[in-house]
């Protein structure tokens, strides 16, 4: 069993015919499902914590987000 988001290379003529040659079975799969990049959610929350900050120079804006990603309570990531 084979599962992979709807990208056009997975899908092409080619690849499903390959597939099917081998009897490989595929899952349906939506493109860009949430659940399958917990990551963007993490992104997200981490972004709108950092959004409340003033840093003016890269040097602190670096500084803000590693002390908003050590501040993300490890129950978030678990969530995720």
């Amino acid at each position: 069993m084979v599962q992979y988001p709807n990208n056009p290379k997975h899908t092409s003529k080619t690849t499903t015919a390959l597939l099917k040659k081998l009897r490989v079975k595929v899952m349906d799969w939506p493109c860009m499902s949430p659940d399958l990049n917990p990551i963007e959610h993490l992104w997200g929350i981490l972004k709108q914590t950092v959004e409340g900050h003033k840093a003016s120079y890269i040097h602190q804006l670096h500084d803000v987000i590693m002390d908003e990603w050590k501040r993300t309570p490890v129950t978030i990531y678990e969530a995720l």
